[in-house]
Parts: C-alpha cells; sequence; structure tokens
C-alpha cells in the first residue's frame, strides 16, 4: 500500500472516532470511539515508520496499544460503577452524581 492510502484510511478512522465521541450518549460508544482513534494514531505511526524505515514508530504503537488497553480497563470500571449507581449508561446522567 501506498503511504497516501494508509493517511487516507486513518484520517477516516479518526473522523470517525471524533464523531462517535462528541454525538454519542452512551458511554461504552464513546470508550469504542475513544479506541477508534487510537488505532488510527496507530496506523499513522506504523505507516511513517515504514515509510522512514525506523523502527521507532512501531515501538511507539505499541506503547500505544497499551496505554489503550489501561484505558479500556479502567474506563469500563468507571462505566460499571456508574451504571450500578444510576441503572443507565447515559453520559447526560452522570452530572447528577455531582455531591
Amino acid at each position: 500500500m501506498d503511504l497516501n492510502n494508509l493517511l487516507i484510511l486513518s484520517a477516516f478512522l479518526f473522523c470517525t472516532g471524533i464523531y462517535g465521541v462528541l454525538a454519542r450518549k452512551n458511554s461504552v460508544l464513546v470508550l469504542m470511539s475513544i479506541e477508534l482513534m487510537l488505532n488510527a494514531v496507530n496506523i499513522n505511526l506504523i505507516a511513517f515508520s515504514a515509510f522512514k524505515t525506523a523502527v521507532a514508530g512501531q515501538v511507539f504503537a505499541l506503547f500505544v496499544i497499551t496505554i489503550a488497553a489501561a484505558e479500556v480497563g479502567v474506563g469500563l470500571a468507571i462505566v460499571l460503577l456508574i451504571y450500578r449507581n444510576l441503572h443507565s449508561s447515559d453520559l447526560d446522567e452522570v452530572d447528577e452524581m455531582k455531591g
């Protein structure tokens, strides 16, 4: 694949992720959109790494994958706590939890 094709794919995935974060009210779908954005960044890192024939981009992509896995664990724990307290995973109702 050409570098331009990978960058266009990455831009499409990133824009789809941004739309998902801004338009969705369900917290699980927002987390999935954030994962989509992180995967778009990984495609960029690996594409530029292959283009420059350097390994640094691929190593950095592995770190991003690790951080994404930690984000999923913490994010789902927060979603479960919100669901346990409110019986809904709607992000508009989270403001009611202010003390």
